[in-house]
């Protein structure tokens, strides 16, 4: 029996490129090379399936370049901003995405940020680094404590519902906006905001958890960095189109904010120069899944849905 034709766009785990390779018809790419928008369409016309990363962008444009062959786009990543689902269901071709196994590891990330940020961690670990540590005194690096503090959700689906019950290890109170609220045995005596600006109000530190989408893109700006309590902390572990980033800069610049901690970023890789000159920001290279466990669980988790598929079952976590 002929296997489906796959391409691997990134390189991945051993563990996920093996199983792929005894399963399948594989294209792998050792490399770990970017695909250009050309070289993604034609090698997308000669495979069955793709199992892309966020790094890959499907476009209306180029969905609309695939040809017939292609089925389905298995992702690697619980986010779909990189995949127009529309053009997508349009032109008959399943998504499929990730969800659940990569919450711990982007909770984890989501504390570092926080602590890195209230602590002053890029300050002091840039200063040891310097060779320029020559004085202590009790006002030496005074960050801010985040034990008793309020803890901002936004966007309490999976990821956000861990976030908060690391954030209660801390003995920090929960706050959350979400599109609906949870039931009480998810929500854990949390505080439901039924609005983005009440939630502000009250985030003594804010972490972002809602997905990038049209209406997402910009949410937190001059506006509504503008609503969050004197010298609050901003995470960012989600997506970085929903900052606009000049605003976050100024509020970081002129004190409004006392710091940020942030994995992600409009421009990705690179980031962002300025935020990258502030002392008060903790900066991480959207490594939010970066762990053995959770990536190896991702590959797997793909490879499920693309068995399915091709066994002629709908794939567990389908999105288009």
């Amino acid at each position: 029996m002929t296997k489906p034709k796959l391409l691997i766009a990134r390189k991945l785990r051993p563990v996920v490129e093996a199983r792929a390779a005894r399963d399948y018809d594989v294209i792998l790419n050792p490399e770990d090379r970017v695909f250009s928008q050309g070289e993604l369409i034609a090698a997308c016309r000669v495979v069955d399936a793709v199992l892309p990363c966020h790094s890959e962008r499907f476009s209306a444009g180029v969905i609309a370049e695939l040809g017939p062959r292609l089925k389905i786009i298995a992702n690697h990543s619980v986010g779909t901003d990189h995949v127009d689902l529309a053009a997508a269901k349009a032109a008959g071709i399943v998504v499929t995405n990730t969800p659940d196994v990569l919450s711990d590891a982007t909770a984890e990330i989501a504390m570092l940020c926080m602590l890195g940020a209230a602590r002053r961690g890029a300050e002091g670990d840039a200063l040891i680094r310097a060779g320029k540590w020559d004085v202590w005194s009790p006002a030496f690096m005074v960050g801010r404590q985040v034990t008793g503090k309020r803890f901002g959700v936004l966007g309490m689906g999976r990821v956000g519902q861990v976030t908060a019950e690391r954030a209660r290890g801390f003995g920090m109170q929960v706050h959350y906006h979400n599109r609906t609220r949870l039931p009480d045995h998810l929500e854990k005596g949390a505080v439901f905001h039924d609005t983005v600006e009440s939630l502000l109000a009250v985030s003594d530190v804010l972490s972002l958890h809602c997905p990038s989408t049209p209406a997402t893109a910009g949410l937190i700006n001059a506006r509504t960095l503008a609503l969050l309590p004197e010298r609050a902390i901003l995470v960012n572990t989600a997506r970085g189109a929903l900052v606009d980033e000049d605003a976050l800069i100024a509020a970081l610049q002129s004190g409004r904010l006392f710091a940020a901690g942030l994995d992600v970023f409009q421009t990705e890789p690179g980031g962002n120069p300025g935020l990258a000159a502030l002392p008060n920001v903790f900066l991480l290279p959207h490594i939010g899944s970066a762990t053995e466990e959770t990536r190896d669980a991702m590959g797997v988790r793909a490879l499920d849905n693309l068995d399915a598929f091709f066994a002629g079952r709908a794939p567990g976590d389908r999105v288009a």
